[in-house]
């Protein structure tokens, strides 16, 4: 079976630093993740509970696989409420945050998948294409916002 992956990149005019900081912290996390937060150490075999700010519910659970700042970020996710997706090591995507120098700035890209791998592989892939780059707006947006307030 072909290997499917979802990549999608965007430039940011910010640090590094600033960039992790919008992928690793709680007050910012919120502001892209559907107003969920982060429990989790990122440290590499931790737990990784994306819970709603608001509503303190589980709506994502994975385990930090690589947390190497300020450079790539990645850990495994699973939506525990899906009931066609048994809750078992082979049905975990993998989501990978790789910051990468560009000319003056960094370049954000986020791979997720693989989906064939997993059950309802095609479907969870089609449906998550359909979304919009919302996520990877926002983190540009904030980071860009923090490295000016830092600068100045």
């Amino acid at each position: 079976m072909t290997e499917l992956f979802i990549r999608k990149s965007i430039e940011v005019n910010a640090t590094a630093e600033a960039l992790w900081k919008v992928l690793t912290d709680n007050t910012l996390i919120p502001q892209y993740m559907f107003g969920c937060v982060a429990e989790t150490d990122w440290k590499p075999g931790s737990p990784l509970l994306w819970k709603g700010a608001a509503d303190g519910k589980l709506y994502v659970k994975g385990h930090v696989v690589t947390a190497d700042a300020p450079r790539r970020l990645e850990y495994t996710c699973i939506d525990p409420n899906n009931p066609a997706v048994p809750d078992i090591p082979a049905n975990y995507l993998t989501m990978i945050y790789e910051i990468r120098k560009q000319g003056e700035g960094l370049v954000l890209e986020i791979i997720q998948g693989d989906y064939s791998k997993v059950v309802e592989g095609q479907k969870r892939y089609e449906d998550t294409l359909k979304g919009d780059d919302y996520i990877l707006v926002k983190i540009k947006e904030l980071a860009e916002g923090l490295s000016v307030a830092t600068a100045s």
